[in-house]
């Protein structure tokens, strides 16, 4: 099954962005890298059942299963040894990176209650974008239900563009609902 959104990406945007960013090279033009989700869950997650519950919903909303973050090093001040599980997260490549975010541009962001878009500021200086969802309950997959504690999500797209300008550009071609 081809992803819309990647057949939208060779077929328009790539000749679109070429003309845009003045590129005569087809390389040049930024490409999506991937997607990755994290939650941190902080001392939480020690409750077997909470982590079981996000690992749940992570699966469910991305069609893979997130890997457990582990501490690093040990924080005395804040009761962490080393090893200690504090999150998970999802890397999502190909398909389902295509999947994820068209679901996400077209049917979860603007189902959200006087959602207005997402700021443009966050942008790093390599080009990736990120922005945290407060709620887990936007996306469709999980009921109300079924969702035992609000948490929130943080989402980094992750793409070839090596300056603001040229992934924000790609990004918007691809209908993210930025407001400025």
């Amino acid at each position: 099954m081809t992803q819309r959104l990647k057949v939208l990406y060779k077929e328009q945007i790539i000749p679109s962005l070429a003309e845009k960013l003045n590129y005569s090279n087809s390389h040049q033009i930024p490409k999506l890298v991937k997607i990755q989700l994290n939650r941190g869950l902080g001392l939480a997650a020690q409750n077997s059942n909470i982590l079981k519950k996000s690992i749940e919903e992570f699966s469910s909303i991305t069609g893979q299963k997130p890997i457990v973050t582990k501490a690093k090093k040990a924080n005395a001040g804040f009761k962490i040894r080393e090893d200690m599980d504090l999150g998970i997260k999802v890397t999502l490549r190909g398909e389902k990176m295509y999947t994820f975010l068209d679901k996400l541009i077209n049917i979860t962001l603007p189902q959200v209650r006087d959602f207005k878009g997402i700021s443009s500021k966050s942008f790093d200086r390599d080009g990736n974008f990120s922005f945290a969802v407060k709620e887990q309950l936007i996306f469709p997959e999980l009921s109300f239900e079924d969702v035992e504690q609000i948490r929130g999500t943080e989402i980094t797209i992750v793409t070839t563009g090596n300056t603001k300008d040229a992934s924000k550009a790609l990004l918007s071609e691809l209908g993210f609902p930025f407001n400025d």
